[in-house]
């Protein structure tokens, strides 16, 4: 997220990449996917809403940082929207409520200062990269795995880039 770093923000997809998904699956293990990825789909749906409160109008660093970050988001965001639609599966009906709780984190932190922008991007990262850690324990396609493994990554790249700007 570093200008001179070289971080892929949205990374390109082809028509090939999508493809029906979960055939010959039994009941139970296609529970555990939906459930895993709509719980993936909702934290996505927060963590996007929470950058998107914290900036504010100054012309600075930390605002192009949260901008990546936001749009970062809305990739893994859209990755399991995606998958969720290949298996067959919708979004929660009530993914608005992440939304809000989206806003509450995002604007609350705002309002406290730049220190609680940090800490709250930490925080919230820190929690996305557990959360990722349990759900690859579920019974993945290979592709589906990848994306989860390169998000989780990129949540683990917004920790480093938090706690430097944090140490600054």
């Amino acid at each position: 997220m570093n200008a001179g770093e070289n971080y892929i923000v949205r990374p390109q997809m082809q028509l090939a990449d999508f493809t029906r998904r979960g055939q010959g699956m039994d009941g139970q293990g296609l529970r555990q996917i939906k459930k895993c990825l709509r719980t993936l789909h909702n934290l996505e749906l927060m963590a996007k809403t929470i950058y998107a409160f914290q900036m504010t109008r100054k012309k600075d660093d930390l605002n192009l940082q949260l901008i990546a970050a936001m749009a970062n988001e809305m990739t893994h965001y859209q990755d399991f929207q995606i998958k969720l639609y290949e298996y067959g599966f919708r979004p929660y009906k009530f993914r608005w409520v992440w939304w809000f709780v989206g806003l509450f984190f995002g604007l609350g932190s705002r309002l406290l200062g730049r220190r609680m922008i940090l800490k709250t991007g930490i925080w919230v990262e820190k929690k996305a990269v557990h959360h990722y850690g349990e759900l690859l324990k579920a019974d993945w396609d290979d592709e589906t795995r990848k994306v989860i493994e390169k998000d989780r990554h990129d949540e683990e790249i917004h920790i480093r880039h938090w706690e430097a700007f944090l140490q600054e």
